[in-house]
C-alpha cells in the first residue's frame, strides 16, 4: 500500500477563549481517508481542537488562535479563505441530532439548495445516493416527505450525516456522534464511520475508548488543552508512552 497524504495538520497551534489558554501548541497531522479519534476528559480541549478545522469557534466571542491548521497543505485561517466554502469541504455532525423541522427529503437537500441547486433530479439523486451512504435510505425511502422530527434518534443522527455528506465534503467531522444514542444505533454509527472512511477523512470525538478502539485507525490522547500521545490506535491502547494516557485509559482518572 502507498503511504496516505496527510489532510489535516496543526503547526504550533495556540487557541484562547478571552484570557483562557484552551490548546497549548498542537502539532499534528491526519492521514487522508482514515479515521482519526479524539480522547480524554470532558474539558481537555478536543471539542474546540474539532471545531478549529471548520472554524465553527469564530462564532464564539474572545476566540482567537495562533499558530496554523492546514486543509491539503493550504492555512484555512489566511485571511483570503471564504468560510462558506471551507464548510463545503469540511462536513460536521453534532453531539446531539439536529434536524430541521422539516421533511426528511428537505433536510438532506438543505446545502444544495443553499448553494443554488434547484433542478429536482439532481436534488433526488444526491438525495438517494447520501441517504444510502448514511445507511437510512431503505428505511426512509417510502416516507421523504414525512417529517424528519418523525425519525427516532438513531435516525435522526444518521440523516445529519447523510445531510453533511450531500454537499460532498472530503473531511467529516463528528464531536461525539452516538452518545446521546442507544446501544443498537450506536452501532449503526460506528458501522457507518467504518465504511464512510475508504471515501472519507473522519475526525471524531469520542468519550467512549471502546468506541475509538473499534472504529479509528490513530488516536490523539488530550490532557489540559495539551496533545499528550498522538498515533496508531492499537499502540495508544496497547502500549502507551505517557504516563497520563496509560492513567486515562486505564481509568484512573477522567
Amino acid at each position: 500500500m502507498s503511504k496516505k497524504e496527510n489532510k489535516l495538520e496543526a503547526l504550533n497551534l495556540n487557541a484562547y477563549y478571552g484570557d483562557f489558554h484552551a490548546l497549548k501548541s498542537i502539532n499534528i497531522a491526519m492521514e487522508e481517508k482514515a479515521v482519526t479519534a479524539f480522547i480524554g476528559p470532558s474539558g481537555c480541549g478536543k471539542s474546540t481542537f474539532l471545531r478549529t478545522f471548520n472554524r465553527m469557534n469564530d462564532y464564539i466571542d474572545g476566540f482567537r488562535v495562533e499558530g496554523s491548521i492546514l486543509l491539503d497543505g493550504r492555512d484555512i485561517y489566511q485571511k483570503d479563505i471564504r468560510v462558506d466554502e471551507l464548510r463545503k469541504e469540511v462536513g460536521m455532525v453534532f453531539q446531539k441530532p439536529n434536524p430541521f423541522p422539516k421533511s426528511i427529503f428537505e433536510n438532506v437537500v438543505y446545502g444544495l439548495k443553499i448553494q443554488g441547486i434547484k433542478k429536482k433530479s439532481v436534488l433526488e439523486e444526491v438525495a438517494e445516493k447520501s441517504l444510502r451512504q448514511a445507511a437510512l435510505w431503505d428505511e426512509v425511502k417510502d416516507k421523504l416527505d414525512k417529517s424528519a422530527l418523525a425519525l427516532s434518534g438513531g435516525q435522526q443522527q444518521r440523516l445529519c450525516i447523510a445531510r453533511a455528506l450531500a454537499i460532498s465534503p472530503s473531511v467529516l467531522l463528528m464531536d461525539e456522534p452516538a452518545s446521546a444514542l442507544d446501544p443498537i444505533s450506536s452501532a449503526k454509527i460506528e458501522e457507518l464511520i467504518y465504511e464512510l472512511k475508504d471515501d472519507y477523512t473522519i475526525v471524531i470525538v469520542t468519550h467512549n475508548m471502546q468506541q475509538a478502539g473499534r472504529v479509528s485507525d490513530h488516536t490523539a490522547f488530550f490532557y489540559m488543552g495539551e496533545l499528550v500521545e498522538y498515533n496508531k490506535t492499537k499502540t495508544i491502547f496497547t502500549s502507551p508512552k505517557d504516563d497520563r494516557t496509560q492513567n486515562y485509559i486505564t481509568g484512573r482518572f477522567g
